[in-house]
């Protein structure tokens, strides 16, 4: 049998000129260690290459996934049968929900340099939590997931029921 394919995974990588700032970083811990030797100069422009890539590449490996009855934000993991409707925010929309439109209670996957978003209702009454909000490139994507999970519609209309 063969393994289903999740409706939506989606990794937040970081933009290509963050790569490009990684590098200078690294040119200037070589230029630093310039006045030591050109091995120095070496290791400062690997190393600081390095290090900082390193840095960009855990901020840029975040991934959004609707994998069988969950929903994979990051870290969190939130069942589909919590959630209620989803909302795509275009790009001056999305500001506005990240800034004062933000309720302190809410999870935030933010990326700021993606500018459109989704912001899902939180429908259990255990959870603090009001809302989502995830920073994505395909909202449209993510909400057609959202809605055609295996099991989200059917708990979503036992959830309305009650």
């Amino acid at each position: 049998m063969q393994p289903s394919v999740p409706p939506f995974d989606e990794r937040l990588t970081a933009p290509r000129t963050w790569w490009l700032i990684a590098f200078g970083a690294g040119v200037a811990c070589a230029l630093m260690l310039l006045p030591l030797g050109g091995l120095f100069l070496l290791a400062g422009l690997v190393g600081g290459t390095a290090a900082t890539a390193v840095v960009v590449s855990s901020y840029g490996s975040v991934r959004i996934r609707v994998v069988a009855d969950s929903l994979v934000a990051g870290e969190a993991r939130i069942p589909l049968s919590a959630l209620g409707d989803a909302e795509a925010l275009d790009a001056e929309e999305a500001r506005a929900w990240r800034t004062y439109k933000a309720d302190a209670r809410a999870f935030m996957l933010l990326r700021g340099y993606i500018p459109t978003a989704v912001r899902v209702k939180v429908t259990d009454p255990a959870d603090p939590t009001p809302y989502l909000y995830l920073s994505t490139r395909e909202p449209e994507a993510l909400i057609a997931a959202l809605s055609t999970a295996p099991d989200a519609t059917q708990d979503r209309a036992v959830a309305a029921q009650d």
